[in-house]
C-alpha cells in the first residue's frame, strides 16, 4: 500500500485481480504478459535481456537493487521489458561497480516499476493459471479500467516481437577493443534480440563473428561465407517468425548451425517440428536439465515460454540431447546427420551458472567436422572446460 513516500501504482490482471502498491521508475502505462522469474540475482541482466520484450516481468526474489546498476553488465543497450515487479525495492545500493540505482536506471530509459506487493501471491497465481496480460500504471487509479487494457492487449501466441528487438543492418562484434576481423573461423549470428554475453562467448571460441538481420535470405547469408551460423535468443512465438523460419530451411543442408533458445525452436519449425506454448514458461538461474547422453545434470539459465514437441522433432529428423527435470520438456537436440546443435536454455548465463558453457566449444568442433556432435564430443567439451 502507499506510504506517502513514493506515488502509488497499480498492477491489474486480465483475470479481474489487481495488485496496489508503491510506484518507482518512470511514471506510465504499460500492457505485457505477467510472467516471474526465479533468479537471486541478475536483475539487470533479465531486465535488459530482448528476449523479455512485451513482458512485464516479476523477481521472486524479495528485495531488489541492493546492488545498484553498472554499465558492464548490459545483456543489450537498453531496458527490454514492458514493467518490472518487485516486493521490496532497495532503499539504498552498494557495490563498487555500480554507477546509479535501479529506479534511477528505469526512469532514465522510461520504464514502469512496482514494488510493495505480495510477490509470492501474484507469482502463485501466474504458477497455477498460467501466464496472464496484464497493465502496469502510475496513471490510472481505476483498477477496472487496469482490467480492461489488460484484456485488450494482444495474446503472446503468434506475436512476432522479433521485429521489434532485430537490428536492420549488418554489423561485426568487436570484443574488448579487440579486432574480430583477425579470428580464425567465422560465425554468421543471425540475431532475433542477441545478448551480449552469447557474442562473448561466440568470441572466446576464436570465431570472427559477423552479426545478421533475421529478415536476410539464406543466398545472402551464405555470401558472407560463413563457416557456421549461429541464430540467437529472442522474443514471442516462435511460429510467427516465419522469415526467419524460411531462411533456416534454406541454410539446413548447408552449413552448420547452432541456435539458442528462440534459434533452438526457429531451427526445429525449419525442420518440420512443431511449437505450442508453456503454462507459465522456465524463467530462472536454477533450473536442472539433463545431458541424455552423458548422464550429467546441469543448472541452467532458462527464458522461454515456448517450447517443441520431441514427437515432431524425432519425426524430422531430429535427436534429443538434454530434457528438462521439472516437466521432462525437450531443452536440446542434434539433427540425426546433419551438422545441427540447438538448446532451449541459456549455455551463455548471464545471470546464472556456467554449467553449460562447453556447448560453445562443441560449435566450434562442429564448424571444422561438419557433423552434429555425439554423447562423448560433449563429455570431452564439458571436461576440457572444467579444467581451465
Amino acid at each position: 500500500m502507499p506510504d506517502g513516500k513514493s506515488p502509488p501504482c497499480i498492477l491489474a490482471l486480465e483475470d479481474g485481480t489487481f495488485f496496489r502498491g508503491l510506484h518507482f521508475g518512470a511514471p506510465g502505462t504499460q500492457a505485457g504478459e505477467v510472467v516471474f522469474n526465479t533468479a537471486m540475482t541478475g536483475y539487470q541482466e533479465v531486465l535488459t535481456d530482448p528476449s523479455y520484450c512485451g513482458q512485464i516481468v516479476t523477481m521472486t526474489y524479495p528485495q531488489m537493487g541492493n546492488y545498484g546498476v553498472n554499465d558492464e553488465d548490459l545483456e543489450s543497450a537498453r531496458p527490454q521489458v514492458a514493467g518490472m515487479v518487485v516486493k521490496e525495492l532497495a532503499a539504498h545500493f552498494s557495490n563498487h561497480r555500480a554507477t546509479r540505482g535501479l529506479a534511477e536506471y528505469l526512469h532514465q530509459h522510461g520504464l514502469v516499476g512496482i514494488h510493495g506487493i505480495d510477490t509470492r501471491s501474484l507469482t502463485r497465481k501466474l504458477r497455477v493459471q498460467g501466464a496472464l496480460r496484464g497493465v502496469i500504471t502510475s496513471q490510472i487509479d481505476d483498477p477496472a479500467e487496469c482490467v480492461r487494457l489488460a484484456r485488450e492487449s494482444p495474446s503472446q501466441v503468434g506475436l512476432d516481437l522479433v521485429c521489434k528487438v532485430a537490428p536492420a543492418e549488418l554489423s561485426t562484434w568487436d570484443a574488448d577493443g579487440h579486432d574480430s576481423q583477425s579470428a580464425g573461423l567465422h560465425v554468421a549470428a543471425i540475431d532475433c534480440g542477441m545478448k551480449r554475453n552469447i557474442l562473448r562467448n561466440l568470441a572466446a571460441t576464436g570465431a570472427k563473428i559477423t552479426i545478421v538481420p533475421p529478415t536476410w535470405s539464406a543466398d545472402r547469408v551464405m555470401d558472407l561465407r560463413p563457416d557456421g551460423v549461429f541464430v540467437s535468443n529472442g522474443p514471442g512465438d516462435p511460429a510467427a517468425v516465419h522469415y526467419a523460419i524460411d531462411t533456416l530451411k534454406a541454410l539446413i543442408p548447408r552449413v552448420p548451425i547452432f541456435g539458442i533458445c528462440l534459434g533452438h525452436q526457429l531451427l526445429a519449425l525449419a525442420m518440420g517440428a512443431s511449437s505450442f506454448k508453456l503454462k507459465f514458461g522456465h524463467r530462472g538461474a536454477n533450473q536442472p536439465v539433463k545431458n541424455i547422453a552423458t548422464g550429467r545434470v546441469e543448472i541452467t539459465s532458462q527464458n522461454h515460454g515456448f517450447a517443441i514437441d520431441t514427437t515432431s522433432l524425432e519425426k524430422s529428423g531430429g535427436v534429443a540431447t538434454h530434457v528438462n527435470l521439472n516437466d521432462q520438456t525437450l531443452e536440446g537436440f542434434v539433427h540425426r546427420e546433419l551438422p545441427i546443435l540447438a538448446v532451449q536454455y541459456h549455455p551463455e548465463a548471464a545471470p546464472g551458472p556456467h554449467d553449460a558453457v562447453y556447448l560453445f566449444d562443441c560449435f566450434a568442433a562442429m564448424m571444422k567436422t561438419r557433423r552434429p556432435p555425439g554423447g562423448q564430443d560433449m563429455d570431452q567439451a564439458q571436461r576440457s572446460r572444467q579444467l581451465r
